[in-house]
């Protein structure tokens, strides 16, 4: 049992928003709450969740759960920026992520940051174009890192060495000019 709580307490949540509904029956309003929130353990691996209950802290920790449950491992370059650029989309709205020299910091809008800084990205340009719904700004985000790939795994798929793909990554020569 204890060995389930380290494995907890390695997580870093953060709350991206709360939505509340109101339900009208007969003796007034019934109100609910939606939760959204963004776990990772800030060494590449990230999850998000949605949660729905009466109460506010209800709401959160069945988010929270089910984002625990969907976690998903980013390959980072040096631990600290994306390998290459990258846009996702979901719905109407689209985002575009963008590697970025140290020293960068996080650029990006309020749901995307969230992502970021749970992910344990510390240099990265991203925009969010389109659709400013919190729900579908993180769900591009996701879609955006599920394509993001390391040399090794663009090495192997291409059957070279990753020595020959990364050299060509830091000469210049991979910028269209074969």
């Amino acid at each position: 049992m204890a060995m389930r709580d380290d494995r907890e307490s390695e997580f870093q949540d953060k709350l991206v928003h709360i939505n509340r509904v109101a339900k009208v029956v007969k003796g007034g309003r019934r109100f609910g709450f939606a939760a959204l929130v963004v776990v990772g353990d800030q060494k590449g691996r990230v999850g998000f969740g949605h949660g729905k209950a009466r109460e506010v802290p209800e709401a959160i920790r069945k988010a929270t759960e089910t984002a625990k449950r969907t976690t998903m491992r980013v390959p980072l370059r040096d631990g600290r920026t994306l390998h290459h650029d990258v846009t996702g989309r979901h719905g109407a709205g689209r985002v575009v992520l963008r590697a970025a020299p140290p020293g960068t910091g996080i650029i990006a809008g309020g749901p995307m940051r969230a992502v970021f800084e749970t992910l344990g990205v510390q240099d990265v340009v991203a925009k969010s174009i389109g659709s400013s719904n919190p729900y579908n700004m993180v769900r591009a985000t996701f879609d955006a890192l599920s394509k993001e790939c390391n040399p090794r795994m663009v090495a192997s798929r291409r059957g070279k060495k990753v020595s020959d793909i990364v050299s060509r990554r830091r000469d210049g020569s991979a910028l269209g000019e074969d």
